[in-house]
C-alpha cells in the first residue's frame, strides 16, 4: 500500500481529519490547527448537523458522518481520534487499513488484544501512530524524568501516586458511556491509563499488581428520563504494583473525591526524594510544582529550566502538551517510524488496565 506520506523528511503539509467533536473541538482541532505542518481538512460526528456545525466553527472544509467517508477523502493523510474508548478500535482500524497515520486518545482501546491488532495493521501499512499521553510533554514532568535518569534519588525504595479529583463526585451527574465498564468508562480508563503510562516511562516495567476497583456511586440519572440507571464502571481504584526491579508502587485514583488533594507523585530512594504535585482541581496540567531533597535534607522547590517550558500556554492546560504530542507525531511521520508515545506504549498501558480488571474481579495479585 502506498504510504500516506511521501519520502521521510518531507516538509509538506499533512491533511488530518478529527474524529469526534467533544474533546475533539476542545483540544484536537485547535492543537492541530496551531501546528504549522498540520491542516485539519475534515471533522466527523455521526450527526451530520453537528459535524457541519463544528466544520463551520473551525473553518474545516469537510463535515463527515462516518469513518468510511473520512478515509475516502484523498486529502486526508492522517486521522486524530477523540471519541469514547468503545469507538477507538473500529475507527482506528478503518483509518489504519486505509493507510492513514493515527493519533489516538487514551485509553487505547477496550482490551490489549484490540490494541495489539491495531499495532499489527499500522506496521503492515507503514502508518505512524501516536498516543495522547501528554504528561510526557509537561515541563515539570520532563524535569522529573531527567532527575530520575540522572540518579538523583538513587535506588528506588517506594513510589506513591495519589490522583484524587471531584469530576464524578456529584451523584446527580448524568449517566452516559463513562458509567459503563463495557464501553471503557471509569476512572481507571480516564486517569489510570495515564498513570500506567508514566509508571512505565519514569520507573520501569511492572512485574505484578493487585488492584481493587470500586463504584462508590452505584446509580446515576438518565439524562432524558431522570430514571436512575446502574453504574458498572469504577470511580475509584486502589492498586499495588511491584516493578521488575522489586520497587513497590502504590496508586490511589478517584474521580469521586470532593476537595480531593489533586495529582501527586512521590518518589523515595536511598539517595533522596522527589515530589511532583498539583492541587489544581480544574486543570490536568496547570499548577504542577516539583520539589527535591537529598537524603536527610528538607524539600526545596526545583526551578524548571527555560528549555523545557512551553513556548505558549493556554487557558486549558491540556492544549500546550497536546501540541507537543502532535509535533512528536509529525517528527515520526517524517522519519517513517513511530516515536514514544505510540501504540506500543498504548499497549503497555492497556495491558495493565486489563490486568487491574482481572485482579479486582479475582481479588488477588496477578503477574504482568
Amino acid at each position: 500500500m502506498e504510504r500516506a506520506m511521501g519520502q521521510a523528511g518531507t516538509q509538506s503539509t499533512i491533511g488530518v481529519a478529527v474524529i469526534g467533536t467533544g474533546f475533539g473541538q476542545k483540544i484536537h482541532i485547535p492543537g492541530l490547527q496551531v501546528h504549522h505542518r498540520m491542516k485539519v481538512v475534515a471533522v466527523l460526528n455521526p450527526d451530520r448537523a453537528k459535524a457541519q456545525e463544528a466544520a463551520q466553527a473551525h473553518n474545516i472544509p469537510h463535515a463527515c458522518q462516518s469513518i468510511e467517508e473520512v478515509v475516502a477523502l484523498p486529502e486526508v493523510q492522517a486521522v486524530s481520534i477523540a471519541t469514547p474508548p468503545f469507538l477507538h478500535y473500529p475507527q482506528a482500524k478503518a483509518a489504519l487499513e486505509a493507510g492513514k497515520h493515527l493519533l489516538l486518545e487514551k485509553p487505547t482501546t477496550l482490551s490489549a488484544k484490540e490494541a495489539i491488532a491495531l499495532q499489527s495493521i499500522a506496521q503492515k501499512n507503514g502508518c505512524v501512530t501516536a498516543l495522547d499521553f501528554e504528561f510526557r510533554f509537561v515541563p515539570h514532568w520532563m524535569r522529573l524524568a531527567e532527575l530520575l535518569a540522572e540518579g538523583y534519588v538513587g535506588k528506588l525504595r517506594f513510589v506513591n501516586i495519589d490522583w484524587l479529583v471531584a469530576g464524578r463526585a456529584d451523584p446527580n451527574r448524568a449517566w452516559n458511556w463513562y458509567a459503563r465498564r463495557d464501553q471503557g468508562g471509569g476512572a481507571l480508563g480516564a486517569i489510570g491509563s495515564h498513570a500506567f503510562d508514566y509508571i512505565a516511562w519514569l520507573f520501569g516495567a511492572v512485574r505484578r499488581l493487585n488492584g481493587r476497583l470500586i463504584t462508590s456511586i452505584p446509580t446515576r440519572p438518565d439524562p432524558e428520563t431522570g430514571e436512575q440507571k446502574p453504574v458498572t464502571a469504577d470511580d475509584t481504584a486502589m492498586i499495588q504494583l511491584e516493578l521488575v526491579d522489586g520497587t513497590p508502587v502504590q496508586v490511589a485514583l478517584s474521580a469521586a473525591t470532593y476537595a480531593g488533594r489533586g495529582h501527586w507523585v512521590e518518589v523515595y530512594g536511598d539517595r533522596g526524594t522527589l515530589f511532583l504535585g498539583s492541587s489544581n482541581p480544574k486543570d490536568y496540567v496547570h499548577g504542577f510544582q516539583l520539589w527535591a531533597a537529598p537524603a536527610g535534607e528538607a524539600l526545596q522547590e526545583v526551578k524548571i529550566p527555560d528549555r523545557l517550558q512551553f513556548p505558549k500556554t493556554y487557558s486549558d492546560g491540556r492544549l500546550a502538551p497536546f501540541i507537543r504530542v502532535v509535533d512528536n507525531w509529525v517528527k515520526g511521520i517524517d522519519q517513517g517510524q513511530a516515536l514514544c508515545p505510540s501504540l506500543q506504549e498504548g499497549i503497555v498501558s492497556q495491558r495493565l488496565m486489563d490486568l487491574t480488571h482481572r485482579s479486582s474481579d479475582r481479588q488477588t495479585w496477578l503477574d504482568a
